[in-house]
């Protein structure tokens, strides 16, 4: 949806930027309540086909969890698509400022609910539940200031018009897809994690959230990229869409390389604060070494142009590659060689590896072909 309201505004068409805008906020919420339903009615069959046979307590924390976050899922897209909208309108500090307050009342959300009324795992949901309200009635308030490129006049007007819809649903829809078989993906990774030993659960986990966060700032790059690219493909200005693709895309791997080193070098000291065992510690201070060594070279081109396409509206192109690299090279390499080789927790950095070489390929020569181009989104 903000990649057409991007498209729009750079076509200087701003009244139909913000009437998509309203078909945005419109589709997330009736989409959000249809995932938020049967994440409800059916948490407990959900949570058996994922986790299998556990804990008779665990499973009743689980319920308890996924009942009360699943709540909270309308809040979020909001919440989202306001900070899109945002960002499409040159504003990206407000999201942030959002952000870090949500964050900020959800830690004390944690400490009241959990330490003082002793909620215990519904205490953490409960607290969840409520920033995310909060950042969406926010974000959703500060929507109505008409200073702004993007603004909603009044939400009770929103009415639905399909072929806007449509549009939105176009771009959507695929990569909702690519984004959930991502996810559905690392589920199933996880699960054969969960089969190694506790060291090498212990090991894994610490690394996934190192590399996760070495991703942050590059990613917030890709969001700025889908806007600017997005704007310079409304105003039909093709060869400023190549350049901001390239030069974003070099910024993101200066990104990347800083973040990576801000946690190799001291990655002895991280595993330390985190209370690791010396096992798990060593383990994890050798597989970060290796996955950094190559994300830094590989990770970006296999994320940061496909930004840039979906800005341009190629986002079946992207759905389809991620979708196979992830599946082929992720998930089936990683399965095979755990459980043929009993290669433990590097088999998963193994098939990732695998999958950021051969994304970068695909995208490059995607990129290289200016087909992405071609393609028609207002």
């Amino acid at each position: 949806g903000a990649i057409i309201c991007a498209q729009y505004l750079g076509s200087n068409q701003k009244e139909k930027a913000n009437q998509a805008l309203k078909q945005l906020i419109f589709s997330i919420t009736l989409i959000s309540i249809l995932i938020t339903l049967p994440c409800i009615l059916f948490r407990r069959p959900l949570l058996s086909l994922i986790f299998g046979s556990v804990e008779k307590n665990v499973m009743d924390n689980s319920l308890s969890y996924l009942f009360i976050t699943a709540l909270s899922y309308p809040f979020i897209a909001l919440y989202n698509a306001g900070a899109a909208s945002f960002r499409t309108s040159q504003n990206s500090r407000l999201p942030m400022a959002i952000a870090f307050g949500s964050n900020i009342l959800n830690i004390l959300g944690n400490i009241f609910f959990i330490f003082t009324l002793n909620l215990g795992v519904a205490g953490a949901a409960l607290s969840t539940l409520l920033s995310r309200i909060s950042s969406a009635a926010i974000i959703l308030i500060l929507l109505k200031q008409p200073k702004q490129d993007l603004y909603i006049d009044s939400y009770l007007s929103i009415r639905p018009e399909i072929e806007t819809i449509t549009k939105i649903l176009k771009i959507g829809i695929p990569t909702g897809i690519e984004n959930g078989m991502f996810q559905f993906g690392k589920l199933v990774i996880q699960s054969t994690v969960s089969t190694m030993g506790t060291t090498a659960i212990a090991a894994q986990a610490m690394v996934a959230m190192l590399e996760s966060f070495a991703c942050q700032a590059s990613i917030g790059i890709g969001l700025g990229m889908m806007t600017v690219v997005g704007k310079c493909v409304g105003a039909k200005e093709y060869e400023q869409a190549r350049h901001y693709t390239i030069l974003l895309t070099k910024y993101a791997w200066i990104a990347c390389f800083i973040c990576c080193a801000m946690i190799l070098f001291p990655i002895k000291q991280i595993t330390s604060l985190a209370g690791m065992e010396a096992e798990s510690a060593k383990l994890a201070i050798w597989l970060t070494r290796i996955v950094f060594t190559y994300k830094m070279i590989f990770w970006i081109p296999s994320f940061l142009p496909g930004y840039g396409l979906r800005a341009a509206g190629d986002v079946k192109f992207s759905m389809i590659t991620s979708t196979l690299s992830m599946w082929i090279c992720r998930v089936v390499v990683t399965i095979f060689l755990v459980h043929t080789f009993h290669m433990g927790p590097i088999a998963v950095w193994i098939g990732m590896g695998a999958d950021w070489t051969i994304r970068s390929f695909i995208f490059l020569a995607r990129f290289k072909s200016n087909k992405w181009l071609e393609h028609k989104v207002i």
